[in-house]
């Protein structure tokens, strides 16, 4: 474990969870990272990962949020979807703490600024949350639905305020991207990732899971259902509670193999899976950057893979170095923490035929998610048998892995026959909104449990 802290910061602890041992010959090393932030949170300064500028001080801004409603004509059925998002997002407004920088936009197939206006970013204080609270009453469904437009418009007010360190937008639809080319949306979407981070929701079940899960995917968010409208407002509240939680911005994993070595992927496999091989950017000789976004209190895992030159029994290795790091723009960067990943080569039949119940159980829970992912495109494509199949295996993995709450999600879908070996059958007429739960909760994991 290795942390370097400073009195100003979250400490950084980063721990290495492996199996070092390698049978002769053998060339794959796996290990997860565990990277603990504590003593973060909020602090009510300005967030580490931009520099000072012109706006900092009394009058400037720690955090910039911009919130995206849907407002197509969609959201008039029923009249109390509208209703019950002009209510989240005034739940939403007052829960940003004092000093954050903070826009509302209405989306529809443009994006228009509903406060405060002017291309710019308001900052959060009783009078400007009471006048956006009253700017709601413009949110009016009418037209249609392109959301990239809406990312686009977010991106340019997060760059009026450059000094906010911490950029994070919601975004909540009902329905699906329909008025504007593929092209289009994917190029926006290229344009802001690595601008701001998002949480994304989406309410109803009119609205494709995929979509949202490819831009809280590239914008390092959430991605989940509200089925039932009039709960927008607390969960509006707890995804903004989340927001003002965090306190560092940009952080990287930065991974660095030895000559003739390489990794073959970094996924973050907990509180969620998201694979994050290829948003690598070079570092230097034999390193390279992959994205992990803001940081409060709290703890994630990664699970790195590495292809090492194969060795005679005896030898062993550095097969990786792995930091923790804050990219600054000088293109230096701030080491927050390190792990080390081995490899050592025996013909110890036992140690080297041993995995690490870490790495085991987040092999799992990746399996998981994509046998969900997959069981459920099976069926929405009338494959019934390779649907049932993919989700007994779902329901095999979460029985083994502990994922409980992946458990009940799949006992919505499919009648579990026998939990352990994952014996199912299809439900008739699986309610919707429970088969988009599963869906967008998928990728929802669970720390290994401490024995």
């Amino acid at each position: 474990m290795a942390s370097l802290s400073r009195p100003d910061r979250p400490r950084f602890d980063v721990d290495v969870f492996q199996n070092e041992y390698l049978a002769e010959g053998s060339r794959e090393v796996n290990a997860i990272v565990t990277v603990t932030a504590t003593g973060g949170g909020t602090t009510g300064g300005r967030p580490i990962g931009r520099p000072a500028g012109p706006l900092d001080g009394a009058a400037g801004a720690d955090a910039a949020v911009v919130i995206m409603i849907d407002c197509s004509g969609s959201m008039d059925y029923p009249a109390s979807k509208m209703r019950n998002a002009r209510e989240a997002t005034a739940v939403a407004v007052d829960t940003l703490r004092d000093g954050v920088a903070f826009a509302v936009v209405a989306g529809t197939h443009e994006a228009v600024e509903i406060y405060p206006g002017q291309g710019r970013l308001a900052i959060a204080d009783a009078a400007t949350r009471a006048q956006a609270k009253e700017a709601l009453r413009k949110l009016k469904p009418n037209g249609g639905t392109a959301i990239g437009t809406w990312l686009s418009k977010a991106q340019q007010l997060f760059s009026s305020m450059p000094a906010a360190g911490i950029r994070h937008g919601i975004l909540l639809t009902d329905g699906k991207n329909e008025h504007e080319k593929a092209t289009d949306f994917q190029a926006a979407l290229d344009r802001v990732t690595g601008v701001f981070t998002a949480d994304c929701r989406g309410v109803g079940t009119d609205w494709e899971v995929a979509q949202l899960r490819q831009i809280s995917s590239a914008l390092l968010g959430t991605v989940d259902i509200v089925a039932e409208p009039a709960d927008l407002a607390d969960d509006f509240r707890a995804m903004m509670a989340g927001a003002m939680s965090k306190q560092i911005a940009d952080v990287a994993l930065k991974v660095w193999t030895p000559a003739n070595a390489s990794v073959k992927y970094v996924k973050q496999v907990a509180p969620s899976v998201e694979d994050l091989t290829a948003r690598r950017t070079e570092a230097g000789p034999r390193a390279g950057f992959y994205p992990t976004g803001h940081w409060g209190d709290e703890s994630r895992d990664y699970h790195v893979s590495v292809e090492v030159p194969a060795a005679a029994v005896g030898n062993e290795m550095l097969a990786a170095r792995i930091s923790l790091v804050l990219p600054q723009p000088d293109g230096t960067e701030e080491v927050l923490g390190q792990g080390l990943v081995r490899a050592v080569w025996t013909d110890d039949l036992a140690s080297s035929t041993r995995i690490n119940a870490q790495v085991a159980h987040y092999t799992g829970q990746a399996e998981l998610a994509s046998s969900i992912q997959d069981g459920l495109a099976a069926h929405r494509a009338g494959d019934v048998d390779t649907a049932t199949a993919l989700l007994g295996r779902a329901v095999r993995l979460a029985h083994a892995g502990g994922n409980d709450g992946t458990l009940k999600l799949l006992q919505k879908v499919v009648d579990v026959v026998d939990a352990k070996e994952g014996t199912v059958r299809f439900r008739r007429n699986v309610n919707e909104a429970d088969s988009m739960a599963l869906d967008s909760r998928s990728t929802v994991t669970v720390r290994v449990k401490k024995k």
